[in-house]
């Protein structure tokens, strides 16, 4: 996702609205006050902000944790209001059709569920906007993590935070425990206000120095300080906010539905809200096109011969046709049809079911029969097949002996190319945002969890309807989709010049698989536990003890308490960070060890024990799957297993490299591009001194080294070689003098002076990025070389912190894009070639 994820404190809205806004009822008394402050926040919040993740998050009543940990908590705050109370059931319905997820969690509070969210989404690369008005929650602000206030429309980031408060994000908790809480019951430092809590924090640096040095703090305020000592731990437990709540939905999870427009007309028009009742009545558009509205359907199941038949004479005589099958798995090699469904136009489809084999099960055609007699119209070129991620149809029908033909649009591909980062572009996601449908799921007719029903346990009918729908909608999405990409030529290019011609090879890929030496990886599993386990004992030398190395409180107590090395930070929750990049700071040789032994662990769990268990029973291969529409960038990822992340820069990942084997009479070939990103730096921004260094062979590095440090070739040092690399890097990555000043460990004066020098030498790359950033900031986008677009949604932001990233990724996605576009050509290319075909181009 490139749009934020946006989780809104409810609880705060909603105490806030009813408070703030005047009090409104319905003519037979009913307050809606609060509900109508709260909707109109949120309309505002998803108007600016267009996000496609969001969730709203409640208190739940009952105790907490907290209480628990303090009696009193919150013993002071009194009952809320009747009014109130009773406008939270319709709100929270109101919400829920509006199409945001609402989460409300039992035994936690609203703002443990949104650190909870909002840290998974940060570790993710992900940016987030947290809109509330609790200070509270300023501790969680990072990089990634922004505040923004919907009734002030202000907006803290870090440097937001320090002005507010003094202090920054992560002393927050530090400054919430000195100042207390008097609503929350939460105590702190007698007459210790704001202002003092941060001139404390600012001197001292943190509580627990503060505390260590409590005997010479001064006057009445250092008496407070000493006499509450004793409660201040228990303050900052209470002001942590807790980021590791189990919960049953992950950040990825909360995806902006469709508003429920039935639901919606029938609530306004109870609760009163004539404005938005009217406004309901005459809506049609959903995202940017206009919805079809409901149209009547017609789902057919096909159960008898002379209605097989007919359905297939139909499917001769066409020029193009909607498929799609039903199976036992999602394991492309292992899965087996159970049913398959066809449609020619919207609102009518056929469903014909082949293997539901549940007690009481109707009789249904003979599976070998239908496909054989099926075989000669799915394999005919002539006659186009529209579907959903048609790669894993062709993979399924394969499984039968069926080589599918006539690949002709495929509405996953064709939602991507249109917009990347739109939606997520399987089939359901797709229908809310093209269609304004909202479609049957898989777990509204199999269930969830363990319990969940395969395809063929789930009874004919049920089936029948749900797999008819989805030719149906297939077809409904490709009528909307082909006429996007009618109207927009170059992504008609790159949809069927690029994309589609490369679905059936990466299916012919991931069908081939990839042959490993098992013997060679078993072995190097051992050897990874032998080095692991002498790591180990070198570790506990060290410590002066055993102790969990998975375990991060044991080794936090390791390294800062019994060791006594020095804490860099500690986690939001309070407790000692290790963390990589945390252990890679500290001046001592355990954490070194301990790097390691990580590294090591994760090659072993991830690699040599795991690999093995993955090679496919049939074909002795291991079978991954390649992703076409995920990345905004265009570019390829793999999984189940991911091939693409094994390790190459250490002498381990190299080893288990090793284990990917050609069979007798064939090798590996590996090719890669030369520094093609910075190539392509070159082509698009025609700088001509990068265009000299690339057209004469130079070390482009090197090149760079001797332009910014007016040196010559000769001269360069191994050290400005490196510094000129990170520059070239830095600067396609959108990397700021700040960024390089940490990443070379300069000094922010010396970085920037190789950033103004660098500039100097090479104006063509300082125009391109001023142009793109001009560019993308006018229409919403960027492209690359072949005219993929990728979106830059916050390019406009009021946030900084948000405009900032939109900016770096504006002059970074076009190359990554450029560079991914030029790999899948290469791959068809090279496709055509080793068929003996003659165009490679």
């Amino acid at each position: 996702m490139t749009a934020p994820l946006i989780l809104v404190d409810g609880s705060s809205y909603l105490y806030r609205a009813f408070h703030a806004l005047p009090p409104l009822t319905t003519r037979d008394g009913r307050p809606t006050g609060a509900i109508k402050g709260v909707v109109n926040m949120l309309q505002k919040l998803v108007r600016t902000y267009s996000p496609t993740h969001v969730a709203v998050v409640f208190d739940a009543s009952g105790p907490t944790f907290r209480d628990a940990i303090y009696p009193e908590y919150k013993a002071h705050r009194p009952p809320m209001p009747d009014d109130l109370r009773g406008q939270v059931e319709p709100l929270h319905a109101l919400i829920r059709a509006m199409g945001l997820p609402l989460l409300c969690e039992s035994g936690v509070e609203a703002d443990d569920v949104i650190g909870t969210l909002a840290r998974q989404a940060a570790a993710a690369g992900v940016d987030v906007l947290i809109s509330t008005g609790d200070k509270d929650i300023a501790q969680l602000v990072d990089g990634h993590v922004t505040l923004v206030n919907t009734m002030t429309d202000t907006v803290l980031d870090r440097e937001g935070v320090i002005a507010k408060f003094g202090v920054p994000p992560e002393r927050i908790i530090d400054y919430l425990s000195l100042v207390g809480d008097s609503v929350d019951n939460i105590p702190g430092v007698p007459g210790v206000g704001p202002k003092t809590a941060a001139k404390w924090l600012q001197e001292y640096g943190s509580l627990d120095a503060l505390i260590a040095q409590a005997d010479g703090i001064k006057g009445k305020a250092g008496e407070n300080l000493r006499a509450s000592l004793p409660v201040l731990d228990m303050a900052r437990q209470l002001a942590t906010i807790k980021c590791d709540v189990g919960l049953t939905v992950t950040f990825s999870d909360l995806h902006l539905g469709v508003p429920d427009h039935d639901v919606l007309l029938h609530m306004t028009e109870d609760l009163e809200f004539r404005t938005w009742h009217q406004e309901l009545q005459a809506q049609s558009p959903v995202g940017d096109v206009v919805v079809p509205g409901a149209i009547p359907v017609t789902y057919h199941t096909v159960l008898t011969e002379p209605d097989f038949a007919a359905l297939l004479s139909r499917l001769e005589n066409a020029t193009v046709f909607t498929v799609d099958t039903e199976t036992d798995s999602l394991d492309y090699m292992r899965a087996h049809i159970v049913g398959v469904s066809f449609a020619f136009e919207a609102g009518e489809a056929w469903y014909i079911p082949l293997a539901h084999d549940y007690l009481g099960a109707p009789d249904q055609l003979r599976r070998d029969d239908v496909l054989a007699r099926l075989k000669p119209v799915l394999e005919n070129p002539v006659i186009g097949k529209i579907g959903q991620h048609l790669k894993y149809d062709i993979h399924v029908l394969a499984n039968h002996g069926i080589h599918l033909q006539g690949f002709a649009f495929d509405t996953m591909l064709a939602s991507y190319v249109v917009d990347a980062t739109a939606t997520r572009h399987n089939m359901d996601d797709m229908a809310a945002l093209y269609l304004g449908v909202k479609t049957t799921t898989f777990e509204d007719i199999a269930g969830k969890g363990v319990k969940q029903l395969t395809f063929n346990q789930i009874e004919v009918e049920k089936a029948a309807h749900y797999a008819a729908e989805d030719a149906d909608i297939t077809q409904r999405l490709h009528d909307v989709l082909s006429q996007k990409l009618a109207h927009e030529p170059t992504l008609e290019s790159l949809f069927r010049d690029i994309e589609m011609p490369l679905a059936p090879i990466l299916q012919r890929m991931e069908r081939q698989g990839a042959l490993i030496d098992v013997a060679l990886l078993a072995a190097q599993s051992r050897d990874l536990g032998e080095r692991m386990q002498a790591l180990e004992r070198q570790v506990y030398e060290l410590a002066g003890q055993e102790f969990n190395l998975g375990s991060p409180k044991q080794l936090g107590q390791i390294l800062y308490e019994k060791l006594g090395i020095p804490a860099p930070k500690k986690t939001a929750s309070g407790q000692y960070s290790t963390a990589e990049d945390v252990l890679e700071q500290l001046d001592h040789p355990l954490p070194r060890l301990l790097l390691d032994y990580r590294s090591l662990s994760k090659l072993k769990s991830t690699y040599t024990d795991r690999l093995p268990e993955l090679v496919n029973r049939d074909t002795r291969r291991v079978h991954t799957s390649y992703h076409q529409a995920v990345a905004a960038t265009g570019r390829l990822s793999s999984s189940d297993p991911n091939l693409q992340n094994i390790p190459i820069r250490t002498d381990a990942g190299r080893r288990i490299r090793q284990a990917f084997i050609a069979p007798p009479g064939y090798v590996l070939l590996a090719a890669d591009y030369s520094q093609i990103e910075l190539r392509i730096m070159a082509h698009l921004s025609g700088d001509e001194g990068l265009l000299d260094a690339f057209r004469h062979g130079r070390d482009v590095h090197r090149a760079t080294a001797a332009e910014v440090f007016g040196v010559s070739l000769n001269e360069v040092t191994n050290d400005q070689r490196r510094n000129a690399k990170a520059i070239n890097f830095g600067l396609i990555y959108g990397m700021s003098a700040f960024g390089l000043a940490k990443q070379l460990n300069i000094g922010r004066g010396e970085a920037q002076g190789y950033v103004d020098q660098y500039f100097a030498r090479y104006p063509g790359v300082k125009r391109y990025m001023e142009s793109t950033r001009e560019k993308a900031a006018k229409q919403g986008w960027v492209e690359t070389l072949f005219g993929r677009r990728l979106m830059v949604r916050d390019i406009n932001s009021k946030n900084p912190s948000l405009r900032a990233a939109a900016e770096r990724a504006a002059i970074n996605a076009p190359m990554q894009g450029t560079a991914a576009d030029i790999i899948k050509r290469a791959m068809i290319g090279v496709d055509a070639a080793l068929a003996g075909k003659a165009d490679t181009a």
